[in-house]
């Protein structure tokens, strides 16, 4: 009679292994819902830096390898990147339900938020110390964004092309769309292109 193999299996010292922690995910459609909520509430200027410390880092429900390359669909999909990351995501876990509350996690209370100081700006925009408050936050924000951008380019130490040929992909998106103002929307689908091609000749057997 054949016996069931051992919750533990043995490595190569004799000594049992313990057996794999189950991956951190969402729990329910609820779960997605007030998660993506709270991150969109957290959202001001430099969403990304946000998304990242909150399904990265804190929640764990992707590697940062993962972000990475669900952050590059989400950016040459139509739309804004973070919903359509919240989509992305949803879809994975729960199907249609999962990105209609992923979506809706992203939209409802911020779209009550920016009615609510779209309303208050209207009263106060002229205002010196608002507007200098404002210009405060922008930097905030940029500061935050660079500071992401220094995280995500950790894994493409490992990426097929090595950090030579990522850095110089990076710096001509960066030429292109900065210092050139070339329209994003030529800018990621070709250079994404060419990144791709580069990448897929790499890995070509």
């Amino acid at each position: 009679m054949p016996t069931s193999p051992p919750d533990h299996a043995p490595n190569t010292a004799g000594e049992t292994s313990p057996p794999a922690l189950p991956r951190p995910q969402p729990q329910s459609l609820s779960d997605l819902f007030f998660s993506f909520s709270i991150l969109a509430l957290q959202g001001f200027g430099g969403v990304l830096a946000v998304v990242q410390r909150e399904l990265v880092e804190k929640k764990k429900w992707m590697t940062n390898e993962e972000f990475v390359e669900e952050w590059a669909v989400a950016q040459i999909m139509p739309g804004p990147n973070v919903v359509n990351l919240s989509v992305m995501i949803g879809e994975r876990y729960f199907g249609w339900r999962g990105a209609l509350a992923g979506l809706a996690g992203m939209l409802t209370f911020p779209t009550l938020v920016v009615l609510g100081a779209a309303l208050l700006y209207a009263h106060f925009a002229q205002n010196p110390q608002v507007a200098g408050a404002l210009r405060g936050m922008a930097a905030v924000a940029a500061g935050m964004v660079a500071a992401t951008a220094f995280k995500l380019a950790a894994p493409l130490k490992k990426h097929p092309l090595g950090q030579g040929l990522c850095a110089l992909l990076a710096a001509l998106c960066f030429a292109m769309v900065g210092l050139l103002h070339w329209p994003l929307g030529w800018v990621v689908p070709g250079l994404g292109l060419v990144a791709c091609a580069l990448t897929w000749r790499k890995l070509k057997p």
